[in-house]
């Protein structure tokens, strides 16, 4: 993995956003990044479980769980999928769980916060499309990078990972 801080990121390239979360750090990896794929969905990770399951092709999945916390959106089976089948991280606007396993999942994951509690699988969310947080839009393709700072936002590559 190509190192990098997102404060050196952020004062290389003052054009890149940052998402506005206070997110905590999980999963073996602590610092990743890639292209942007996204998941919107409340209490339904049945979307987030189909794009787990898809090659990542080194990409970074995004899931705006709208930042609610009473419903785990991803957990340890999903996190060892995304790993499986190459996903860079997952950053999670809500709350995951079996956080102990994901620990030693060789995955980056970030999210608000933590809930034991399983979503409900019924078909809802949308994938790869726009989602805003406050004023910061991040678009399938767009590049996320994210470290122990915060998650950085930018429609171009920061880093020449060649």
């Amino acid at each position: 993995m190509i190192a990098f801080t997102t404060p050196d990121l952020s004062d290389d390239f003052p054009d890149a956003r940052h998402l506005p979360f206070q997110l905590r750090q999980f999963g073996q990896r602590s610092r990743f990044f890639g292209r942007a794929s996204t998941v919107f969905c409340d209490a339904d990770n049945s979307r987030v479980a189909e794009a787990v399951s898809e090659a990542g092709e080194g990409r970074v999945l995004l899931v705006d769980g709208q930042g609610h916390l009473h419903r785990s959106l991803l957990g340890d089976r999903l996190a060892q999928l995304a790993a499986d089948n190459a996903w860079a991280g997952v950053i999670v606007i809500g709350a995951i769980r079996d956080v102990e396993v994901i620990e030693q999942i060789d995955l980056g994951v970030q999210a608000l916060g933590v809930c034991p509690i399983k979503t409900k699988k019924q078909g809802r969310g949308e994938r790869d499309i726009p989602v805003t947080f406050s004023s910061v839009t991040v678009s399938p393709g767009d590049w996320l990078y994210a470290d122990r700072n915060g998650v950085l936002v930018s429609t171009v590559a920061l880093i020449n990972d060649e």
